[in-house]
């Protein structure tokens, strides 16, 4: 019997190993703009056709390859920054891994201009499926571009898996921003199908921040608190945004050493220094920046490199909890401590050539306390006289107590009013297995989120146009995100048109949103598509049904009648699901009538 187990080829291998590094275009985008920076570029452009999909360049003017090390860096395992083991506990640059290029052109074509600044010529090389096509001297600009075009080109289950291509070009967007504010000393361009997305020019970090997020508010920059503290374990520096300007959907990025990061454990540490400042719902911007010894943090503990083990987290969270605190201290965004100063004692000013006197206490000895004191007499008889009167003389006790004749105590529960509002939240109704509550917030809001489904199933969604149509900019990311939604929007009643370059018209909206904030409204469609998890398996139009629904609910708080209680009540039970919200809350919860008379 012949041998089984063989060596697989490279061009197999570099498939496979593309699978952990090339996700999506946008890890084409992310390997490549971080190959720029460690190459000393100060100017990066990014040209995409078709969300990257037909072509992905990104061209940098950094120090450029010779002609053996553009070979060599498509080779796997192929670095300039890594020769030991010990090396992986000291890196402080982006691109390191020794496989990105590899598995790039692996799963695409790929062709690399690059030239030095000593060099006359450059060199062209071009890979297709991991096979080096040709290498040729070419005149070209110092630095590198690379055109990568046809992604998964070879690995056609990969391609047919991509999203749309404005779900992928967000994704791009915001590899694109998470570099774009570390470095924002660099030039740096992204367009898309020859539209331009960002052109950000050579600044400090605050209006680089601005310049991205500060599309939809005025004055942005001024809103962010900075945050400072330099110690033995980490240097923290970056900035908050007021308690005031929180957001549904904010923006909040964590960076390590110049690289972006998940951490939730410090996400909470950040969250909790804004507790009792900001709403429940609503969380603050904020853009912090770490700058630690590589030798305490592992970074491989994920194939992206989002999720980094620190040595001294617990540590490190309280130096997060404490400068936060203190930036919202030094802005008077905490409540500061006021003392009250009328009726206070003067405390005299220390004089140091007159010694204080020892204050002096008379005493009587003689006095007795319980000399001449008087107490009345207690007659504890008559406590107890009551026990003994008859049942006729009990009765009249109870006169003397305010309990309203109208009530009889007998009357059956079918006889009392249906509905009761309890602490102006709770519907309390009685039924034939015992007392219901419902939650009059969620149930309106899953009675809203099965009407707005049907809209959207049926394309017929009403719109109530506004008398004079309201104008909403918004950054790239969310505008891409938007223009991706027009068509289901229009479905539930929204009339909206692209303004101009990320602006929006707002012509119509749904009934039951007049009298609502529309941009809120709409950054929490934009929040749920967005920023919500993506293991959270929902369509597009139950995302868009929800965030309607929740934004078109009643408050919690409002006021309702007998017979508008009876109407969302008979409403929440026709709906397919009335026991739970679209999202997994409890909207009715029963006493069983056993467990009511078990109390009892």
């Amino acid at each position: 019997m012949s041998d089984i187990i063989h060596l697989l080829p490279d061009s197999v291998a570099n498939q496979i190993a593309a699978g952990e590094v090339v996700q999506r275009p946008a890890s084409v985008v992310k390997e490549l703009m971080e190959n720029a920076i460690d190459a000393g570029a100060t100017s990066i452009e990014v040209i995409l056709k078709d969300a990257g999909r037909t072509l992905i360049q990104v061209v940098d003017n950094g120090k450029g390859m010779s002609e053996t090390d553009a070979r060599m860096a498509f080779e796997r395992h192929a670095t300039s920054k890594i020769s030991s083991a010990a090396d992986l506990f000291a890196i402080r640059t982006m691109g390191f891994r020794g496989e990105a290029l590899a598995s790039i052109a692996a799963i695409a074509q790929v062709e690399l201009r690059t030239r030095r600044k000593e060099d006359d010529l450059g060199t062209c090389i071009v890979v297709s499926g991991s096979k080096v096509e040709s290498q040729t001297p070419v005149q070209c600009a110092a630095g590198s571009a690379f055109f990568v075009k046809n992604l998964f080109f070879n690995v056609p289950a990969r391609r047919k898996f991509l999203k749309s291509n404005e779900t992928e070009l967000r994704h791009i967007l915001n590899e694109f921003i998470r570099i774009a504010v570390v470095y924002s000393e660099l030039q740096m361009k992204i367009s898309n199908n020859d539209s331009e997305l960002y052109d950000l020019t050579p600044t400090n970090r605050r209006q680089r921040i601005a310049h991205i997020f500060g599309a939809k508010t005025n004055n942005f920059s001024r809103q962010l608190l900075p945050v400072n503290a330099d110690t033995s374990l980490a240097k923290i520096s970056g900035f908050v945004s007021t308690p005031e300007t929180a957001l549904r959907n904010a923006n909040q990025y964590f960076f390590v050493n110049d690289r972006y990061m998940r951490h939730p454990y410090f996400h909470k540490a950040v969250m909790q220094s804004f507790e009792n400042l900001i709403a429940k719902d609503v969380s603050p911007n904020y853009f912090l920046y770490f700058d630690v010894d590589p030798a305490t943090i592992d970074v491989n503990i994920h194939p992206t490199k989002t999720e980094i083990k620190f040595e001294n987290e617990t540590a490190i969270w309280s130096i997060i909890a404490a400068v936060v605190k203190e930036a919202l201290g030094k802005s008077n965004a905490a409540p500061s401590i006021e003392f009250d100063q009328e009726g206070a004692i003067p405390i005299p000013v220390f004089d140091r050539q007159h010694a204080p006197q020892q204050p002096k206490v008379s005493i009587n000895p003689s006095y007795n306390p319980f000399q001449n004191s008087s107490h009345p007499p207690m007659n504890w008889e008559k406590l107890y006289q009551d026990f003994e009167k008859p049942d006729s003389e009990k009765d009249t006790l109870r006169e003397s107590y305010d309990i309203p004749s109208s009530i009889n105590f007998d009357t059956p529960a079918t006889e009392f009013n249906s509905y009761l509002l309890y602490k102006g939240r709770y519907i309390i109704t009685g039924g034939k297995s015992g007392l219901m509550l419902i939650d009059k917030q969620r149930a309106h809001i899953r009675v809203l989120f099965e009407h707005y489904m049907e809209q959207l199933a049926r394309h017929a969604g009403m719109s109530q146009q506004l008398l004079f149509p309201e104008i909403l900019e918004f950054n790239a990311a969310d505008a891409v995100a938007l223009e991706s939604m027009l068509k289901p929007l229009q479905y539930v009643g929204f009339d909206i048109a692209l303004f101009g370059k990320n602006t929006f018209s707002v012509n119509g909206i749904p009934s039951g949103v007049e009298g609502k904030s529309i941009l809120t409204v709409i950054e929490e469609i934009l929040d749920s598509i967005t920023h919500k998890d993506s293991s959270i398996k929902t369509s597009l139009d139950e995302r868009i049904a929800l965030s309607l629904a929740k934004a078109s609910a009643i408050n919690a708080s409002q006021s309702m009648t007998d017979e508008e209680m009876n109407h969302l009540t008979g409403k929440l039970f026709t709906c397919s699901n009335p026991n739970i919200t679209p999202d997994g809350k409890p909207v009715v919860v029963i006493l069983s009538n056993e467990e009511i008379e078990r109390r009892f």
